[in-house]
């Protein structure tokens, strides 16, 4: 009997806990890319402007582990130049945090996603708005008239978690 309490106990205990990095495929609408982030994430739209226009940006992020996970992305009106825009989001991005040295980067296509010369990936350290240092490993992408930033922000972000969420990136 007392075997049984204890099963039971340890059986609630660990029904009790959450894992700090739980997993979960999620949709950034209003696109149809399909993302995996490790906690329940948050969203937010806003007005900004984007390669010269402004645009509606819409945000599909959450913090887990001292570890900052977010999808953002537009869609641009008519047939802009989405590889322009791209860079100029990665350059953006790296003046923001006040990327030091130099950053490193490699091309980036995800499934269903158009294979543009910006399309990539790219890891930089700088600094967060408040001053404390920063490593963001950002992906650019593109569909059609879609563009995507993916991006993690930590002090140092664990590999093993970097891994599911960029190639959880999917469009259909």
């Amino acid at each position: 009997m007392h075997r049984s309490w204890a099963a039971l106990l340890l059986l609630a205990a660990a029904a009790g806990c959450s894992p700090t990095f739980n997993w979960r495929e999620v949709r950034a609408q209003p696109s149809e890319l399909k993302a995996m982030l490790p906690c329940k994430p948050d969203k937010a739209a806003r007005r900004m402007p984007i390669g010269g226009r402004e645009v509606e940006l819409s945000a599909l992020g959450c913090e887990t582990g001292e570890v900052t996970y977010a999808v953002l992305q537009a869609e641009l009106a008519g047939t802009a130049g989405a590889d322009e825009v791209l860079s100029q989001w990665n350059r953006a991005t790296l003046a923001n945090m006040k990327a030091e040295g130099g950053s490193r980067s490699s091309a980036f296509v995800p499934p269903g996603a158009d294979p543009l010369p910006s399309s990539q990936r790219v890891s930089a350290k700088g600094h967060r708005a408040e001053g404390p240092p920063v490593r963001a490993e950002p992906a650019y992408f593109a569909r059609v008239r879609h563009v995507y930033q993916a991006v993690v922000y930590a002090a140092d972000p664990p590999p093993e978690t970097l891994q599911p969420f960029f190639e959880g990136l999917k469009l259909p």
